[in-house]
């Protein structure tokens, strides 16, 4: 044969046999010419990796990395070894060591590859420090050489902080007082980049690193970190407060995952170094030197961490160590004091709201030990301030009560009500001062907010009320007729009541957005109207009309961009008013839409349907990425509606794919793990609804299942269980880990609670997501061996009108028995089997009758003495009939399927009787009983020689052969 009509096949071979002679040249050019010819890319890969071989050899190693490259991409696995030499010799020694560990991952028996890892690991190991360790020398050297230029040393300080973020070069830089040097660099560093940088350097290093962090407080000190907080950039402060952040979750163990808790043994084990930094951060909230955005950021570390030290007891330490009289003297606090009071604070716009949200979050955590030592340290500081004759420490007393009274409600509404404190309040609401009749204004709308404690509110100012409305300062004019709308809505059947004409609810909302739009108005202003809306939006008309207004929506969204505390729970609350997406049946809600209703009767009745339409302007507006940014805040009661605007804004199909592209996914998941009951439901229901996208598998993972499952109840409504079971079928179709998730989530505990429900839609929902859980061979095995009674159940479900349901609870029935034969045998303990197979073989639906056909096919092939049951009860003959030409059955499929299972049938009988048979003959064998033993070995060579034939010839043959 010539070299041309040689087939790629034989240059292979050829080139194989002059590889084993070691004409390594020779053996390379015939693989070339069978790659040339060979047009079948399994065998390419086979050439390519014996080329390459070859090129081992001949120490050409690019070459061997090039054609293992080629030979992986057609996946030729055994490719791996070659490169991984290859590449070991070329030092290309991370990617050799990558290769060795696929080699593993593939075959963790290979001990040779397991030996090359390890040779590897210390290589790489080894070049990673040396390579990290010049590199954090070069940097530091950079970063603090006085004659760097600026860029070089904001570059340098980049470049440490990308190697702080890995382990080796966080301990070069620990080794190597990187530390210190930034402590000094700190002291004296204009740039704010790279005062920036360093901070974030020191975060780093701390992070998850107990030996780190100790190192870091031990060369630096608690105090050192409240001389870098102190700042006007929100950047340095946002950086030292991530910093102190990382080290008490270092302590504490507290990881980066949304449902993360602290470790008891760790906070008990660091008690001293979390009791320090928390004593530092307390002892400054009321420093006059520290900056506002300092005290916020050490009141929110306070916030944030005082529930993270249960059982050191902290929130009771706070308590002990004067923390509450401190926040009471921030929340005294106002922006306007700064040029009236020379004894004020720096505050910004948010003081107020995170020292009232902090309040609220150490009075939970003293409640049940505690709750009367924190209500004696609100009253010492009360008592404190009245002693003083000024009018300062009054006006200062009444702040702080409103502040409590959006805080802790149950503390403010004790303090509020005494006499001498309503006195004060009505006293300061009396006077000319504007700041006074402000201050009285806020504590009096703060305060109404149940009607059994504003009793004396409505009794003695409604007449100061009244009188306010007519002030010509706008700020005061808008106080004062929402106090008395708010006053009004507890007071029907009051004359005083009825005082509102149909249309001031309009002109007050009207007023208010021309304060919000109304640049040259002070910023207090802008607030006042904000909170304005936000109570004045319960009324359809008003909400109509401001969503016409672009301009005041537009500067709403603007404003809830900032983040401002102050104004964020009122812009908040409009968005919900705005969206409908508040509970009608909550009791506040359904007080609030009496009052409307009564007192402002022009209410339209297409609410409902209007609301879709400002659901979509609001989205038009931006508003999904500024949902998202805001999802961050700590205060539990934003969250919640945050979630619930959410959760309105998801109804509308064609905005779900907008709400998961502009991160919407995971800031739901962060409010459905924390937040208040309500919260954590509305963002579930949000993400529920997500997941009926037509892409679940890019948009969840495995931690989106546990709130949606927890949304199953039998307490919602059928809609939103529907809804629920829905979605988290959507999601089982992943794959089978997310099926198994979502068992184990005790989905289905919560599903059998709906057995008995009226509504088919909930029965249809519940049998679709166990037919599609059930694919996944663990679940149906763990589905069945938790509950026997839950085979009867899908059986029982043969009974229902719905078609579907039928279908799914058949299919679910199969899919259990193939992966679990007990289940199999279960079937046959219910007192119903026979009805429930005939009900399936018969029924018109050609999906159903199938999966009856399949059904019986999964029993023959599951349980042993499955057949002849079937033959007794003349589930054989429908069978026949379904298989029968001249049958209504015109389904091909169901045909085909019934004649493998009649097969199945007979096969199985076969070896049925063949077994009874042989133990008959063994026995009469070992008895003696030679005629019995002549017969049966007659009847034996029957069957064995006529497997194929039906039952009732067998029997015939026996009986004619065996003389019976």
């Amino acid at each position: 044969m010539t070299e041309s009509d040689m087939s790629a096949q034989e240059w292979n071979k050829k080139g194989n046999n002059e590889y084993d002679k070691g004409n390594f040249s020779e053996a390379s050019s015939h693989y070339t010419n069978a790659l040339k010819l060979e047009k079948n890319n399994t065998h390419k890969g086979m050439y390519y990796r014996n080329r390459a071989a070859v090129y081992l050899e001949l120490s050409d190693y690019e070459k061997v990395v090039e054609d293992c490259d080629t030979a992986l991409k057609i996946c030729c696995n055994k490719a791996l070894h070659r490169r991984c030499r290859a590449l070991e010799a070329l030092e290309r020694f991370e990617e050799a060591y990558r290769d060795a560990e696929m080699i593993i991952s593939s075959d963790p028996n290979d001990k040779r590859s397991r030996c090359i890892a390890e040779r590897l690991h210390k290589i790489v190991q080894e070049r990673k420090e040396s390579s990290h360790s010049a590199k954090v020398s070069k940097m530091l050297d950079i970063a603090f050489y006085v004659y760097s230029s600026e860029k070089e040393r904001e570059i340098a300080m980049v470049n440490l902080l990308a190697l702080a973020c890995d382990e080796v070069g966080a301990e070069e830089i620990l080794k190597k007082e990187g530390v210190s040097k930034i402590a000094q660099l700190v002291k004296v560093e204009k740039n704010e980049e790279i005062l920036c940088s360093a901070i974030r350097i020191v975060g780093e290093l701390c992070k998850n690193n107990i030996s780190r962090t100790e190192a870091v407080m031990k060369s630096v000190g608690s105090p050192w970190f409240l001389e870098i907080i102190n700042s006007t950039s929100i950047e340095r402060v946002n950086a030292s407060q991530n910093c102190l952040q990382n080290i008490l979750n270092t302590y504490s163990g507290v990881t980066n995952k949304l449902d993360s808790k602290p470790d008891e043994a760790l906070c008990a084990a660091h008690k001293k170094e979390i009791d320090t930094i928390l004593l530092c951060l307390s002892y400054s909230i009321t420093s006059r030197t520290l900056t506002g955005l300092a005290r916020d950021a050490i009141i929110e570390l306070i916030m944030r961490n005082i529930h993270c030290v249960t059982k050191l007891d902290w929130a009771k330490r706070f308590v002990e160590l004067l923390g509450v009289q401190r926040l009471m003297e921030v929340a005294s606090e106002m922006e306007e004091y700064k040029y009236k009071y020379k004894s004020s604070m720096d505050i910004t716009s948010s003081t107020q709201t995170i020292t009232r949200e902090c309040l609220e979050k150490i009075y939970e955590n003293v409640y049940y030990d505690d709750e009367k030592t924190f209500i004696n340290a609100i009253d010492k500081f009360i008592e404190d301030k009245l002693h003083s004759p000024d009018i300062e420490s009054k006006v200062r007393v009444v702040v702080a009560i409103t502040a409590l009274l959006l805080g802790p409600l149950d503390v403010g509404n004790a303090v509020v009500a005494k006499e001498v404190i309503l006195e004060i309040i009505f006293v300061m609401a009396g006077t000319d001062d504007v700041l006074q009749q402000t201050v009285a204004l806020e504590c009096i709308v703060a305060a109404v907010t149940r009607k059994d404690k504003v009793d004396a509110i409505i009794n003695q100012g409604v007449n100061i009320l009244k009188k306010l409305c007519q002030s010509k300062d706008d700020s005061i004019r808008v106080r004062a007729l929402l106090g008395l709308s708010k006053l009004g809505s507890y007071g029907e059947g009051d004359p005083d009541a009825t005082m509102f004409g149909s249309g001031v609810t309009k002109k007050l909302a009207e007023a208010c957005r021309r304060l919000l739009i109304n640049p040259k108005k002070e910023k207090n202003m802008r607030e006042w109207a904000i909170k304005g809306l936000s109570y004045l939006t319960f009324n359809t008309g008003v909400k109509e009309e401001l969503i016409k207004d672009k301009k005041a929506i537009h500067v709403m969204i603007e404003i809830a961009k900032t983040g401002d505390q102050s104004v964020l729970f009122g812009v908040l609350t409009t968005l919900v008013n705005l969206c409908n997406a508040y509970d009608k049946h909550e009791p506040e809600m359904i007080e609030l839409t009496k009052f409307v209703k009564y007192h402002f009767p022009e209410e339209s009745e297409l609410d409902d349907d209007d609301f879709v339409e400002r659901l979509w302007a609001l989205v038009t507006a931006n508003v999904i990425s500024v949902l998202v940014n805001l999802a961050k805040t700590d205060s539990q009661n934003c969250k919640e509606l945050i979630a619930r605007v959410f959760n309105a804004i998801c109804l509308l199909e064609r905005v779900r794919e907008m709400v998961v592209d502009e991160g919407g996914t995971e800031a739901l998941l962060s409010l459905a793990l924390d937040g208040t009951v309500e919260g954590k439901k509305q963002a579930s229901l949000a993400l529920a609804r997500l997941a009926l996208t037509k892409r679940p598998e890019v948009i969840f993972h495995t931690e989106f299942v546990q709130p949606i499952v927890n949304l199953l109840n039998p307490e919602c409504s059928v809609n939103e269980n529907c809804q629920t079971l829905i979605a988290l079928g959507n999601l089982a179709k992943v794959n089978d880990s997310m099926r198994e998730h979502i068992f184990k989530e005790g989905v289905f505990q919560k599903i059998e609670g709906f057995r008995y429900e009226g509504d088919h839609l909930l029965r249809l929902a519940s049998t679709n997501l166990i037919n599609i859980l059930i694919l996944s061979r663990e679940v149906a095995i763990q589905y069945f061996e938790q509950n026997n009674s839950r085979v009867e159940y899908l059986m029982l479900l043969y009974k229902d009108k719905s078609q579907n349901i039928k279908f799914a609870a058949a299919a679910a029935l199969v899919k259990l028995m193939v992966a679990n034969k007990e289940a199999c045998k279960k079937v046959f303990d219910s007192n119903f089997w026979l009805e429930f197979l005939r009900s399936l073989l018969t029924n018109p639906r050609n999906n159903i009758q199938e999966m009856g056909v399949i059904f019986v096919l999964s029993m023959i092939r599951s349980v042993e003495d499955v057949a002849a049951k079937l033959i007794e009860t003349g589930i054989m003959e429908l069978l026949r009939t379904l298989r029968n030409k001249n049958s209504t059955v015109q389904n091909e499929n169901i045909k085909a399927l019934t004649s493998i299972a009649l097969e199945a049938v007979a096969e199985r009988s076969s070896k049925e009787a063949l077994s009874v048979i042989r133990w008959e003959r063994d026995t009469a064998c070992r008895l003696g009983q030679l005629d019995l033993l002549n017969r049966l070995e007659i009847k034996l060579w029957v069957y064995e020689r006529t497997k194929n034939v039906p039952l009732n010839i067998y029997s015939e043959f026996g009986r004619i052969l065996t003389g019976r």
